[in-house]
């Protein structure tokens, strides 16, 4: 009886803070929404908040809601790659709403299944390098910067210089080998020639509708249609959806519930909870894959 009042004393104080749904999320079965909007950084949090996703044993399935005309390169390469890991483990589904560009849909690319609006905006399938020329407004004002380098291409592209064609082809080579990448990534996941992924890729943006002409993507559709397909992997159909956006990853969120299933567990109510519900978690810089709209 002890156990059981603590056990309550703890998930009551953990819902009186964190929100009346917040221990519901972490303590029955459930599948997973996570909202990824705005632009794309490298964001530790969140890919700490997607492998605890993954860990989670709660967690039969995740439906990542993409609102994103893009970002940092990498930031969308370390998405995609921390969606997949839990794609090994459970079925992943990507939710293209207002649109999903560029680094955007690179992290669409995760999804076992894509589903996007009819008028949803998608592709932008590319790599952008922008850099600063201040070199004509330094001359005016009279103003000049004197560098010392250990070799021609270090630091470059510098701001205070005109680039040299050098430099320029350094630059190109670089984000043609990322370009490349994202094309190769295109083809793989979408199961389509090298050919035509690289045709799609000249930075055009299309609708939904386009994008299932294209093969960008599986189908028009919402959330219906995205539980119907995740009925098809065995997804119980009992499952609520629930959204993880506001579930810290700090580990108190996941600490506070594993103790009050242990003491429950202990108390011979363990089927009210079930198991553990996993681990405690824990300015664009580089390459950029963006929408030109967003800027």
């Amino acid at each position: 009886m002890t156990l059981i009042l603590v056990a309550v004393v703890i998930l009551g104080g953990y819902r009186f803070i964190m929100g009346p749904d917040a221990a519901r999320v972490l303590t029955r079965p459930h599948i997973a929404e996570l909202t990824i909007s705005g632009m794309i950084v490298d964001d530790p949090a969140l890919l700490q908040k997607i492998e605890d996703i993954g860990d989670d044993t709660r967690v039969k399935a995740l439906i990542v809601s993409l609102s994103t005309g893009g970002g940092s390169t990498y930031g969308g390469e370390r998405i995609y790659k921390a969606l997949r890991a839990v794609a090994e483990k459970k079925p992943v589904v990507a939710d293209i709403r207002t649109e999903a560009a560029s680094a955007g849909y690179m992290i669409a690319l995760a999804g076992d299944r894509i589903f996007a609006g009819e008028t949803s905006i998608t592709g932008s399938i590319g790599v952008l390098f922008m850099y600063p020329q201040a070199k004509e407004l330094l001359d005016k004002i009279g103003v000049t910067m004197g560098t010392v380098k250990s070799a021609p291409m270090k630091a470059e592209p510098l701001p205070f210089d005109a680039a040299t064609p050098q430099v320029r082809a350094m630059l190109g080579s670089v984000v043609s080998d990322s370009y490349n990448w994202f094309v190769d990534l295109v083809a793989e996941r979408r199961d389509m020639p090298r050919e035509k992924a690289l045709a799609l890729a000249d930075g055009r943006i299309v609708t939904g509708r386009q994008a299932v002409e294209d093969g960008l993507i599986d189908a028009v559709g919402g959330q219906k249609d995205i539980l119907a397909y995740l009925h098809e992997r065995d997804v119980p159909e009992n499952l609520d959806i629930e959204s993880w956006d506001d579930i810290n990853n700090d580990g108190f969120d996941l600490n506070m519930a594993n103790a009050a299933v242990f003491l429950l567990q202990k108390a011979g109510l363990g089927s009210l909870v079930g198991e553990y519900p996993g681990k405690g978690a824990g300015f664009v810089d580089g390459l950029v894959s963006v929408w030109q709209n967003n800027w």
